[in-house]
């Protein structure tokens, strides 16, 4: 059998979203910093995202990562996000499984039960501890980038939905949120499909009506991603479903 091209991979499942983390075969992409990487393989090397990513080794649900030396003297790694639509700047998910995957595969020592890290993710520098047992990592608290909301309670309109409140905040990624009770849900498991529909049609509408730009990086800017909230059931604070397209 004749190999052109072999990479490494590992993986991964958290808070409800599947991983993969590449470990080899891909060698370091031009850029002074990792978000000028990640605009670097944004567009020259998209094929590796689609490699990845869809079928037949990926699936609509799967993310991405690619493992990178760090620009910042403080980080002990970097990372890019790849998904199926966009390499967002930050998330909290693929941060999970890029700590998990450097320590489980001994990329970077478990030194012991509590590890600290600093990864510089696109978006800048993130702090990272995780609580690893006989080798495995159990649990990871990290700090993310600041985040902030840009607008609050502010109308758009949907088709077919007609006028509905948003807020709009970054962190990590331009998110809309919107109450479910505005469209009518609950979040419950048999309202799946509303609710993708839903998330989708106020997403496309802020994006066009509430334009937004990082103050810091231009390079960020638009609404990606959508949540829908709801009040909290038992002992948690708040629901939601977040739709990512």
């Amino acid at each position: 059998m004749n190999i052109s091209k072999m990479i490494s991979a590992v993986d991964l499942h958290a808070c409800g979203e599947p991983g993969r983390v590449i470990t080899g075969g891909v060698r370091d992409v031009p850029g002074k910093t990792m978000f000028e990487k990640r605009l670097y393989l944004e567009q020259h090397m998209d094929d590796l995202r689609l490699r990845m990513l869809r079928e037949p080794r990926g699936y609509p649900a799967a993310n991405c990562n690619l493992l990178l030396p760090p620009t910042l003297p403080e980080a002990d790694a970097g990372f890019v996000i790849m998904e199926q639509v966009e390499y967002p700047p930050m998330s909290g998910t693929n941060t999970i499984c890029v700590v998990t995957t450097l320590l489980e595969t001994g990329i970077i020592p478990i030194t012991g039960e509590r590890v600290r890290l600093k990864l510089e993710a696109p978006a800048g520098l993130i702090d990272v501890e995780a609580e690893v047992h006989d080798g495995k990592v159990v649990a990871v608290t990290f700090e993310n980038v600041p985040a902030f909301a840009v607008h609050l309670d502010t109308p758009v309109e949907v088709p077919q939905l007609g006028t509905i409140l948003v807020d709009v905040a970054y962190g990590g990624m331009f998110y809309v949120i919107a109450d479910a009770a505005q469209v009518g849900l609950r979040l419950t498991p048999d309202e799946a499909r509303d609710i993708v529909r839903a998330g989708e049609m106020i997403k496309a509408a802020a994006r066009d009506q509430l334009p937004v730009v990082h103050p810091e990086n231009p390079g960020i800017s638009g609404v990606t991603i959508a949540q829908l909230s709801a009040p909290a059931l038992n002992k948690a604070d708040r629901r939601n479903a977040v739709i990512v397209s």
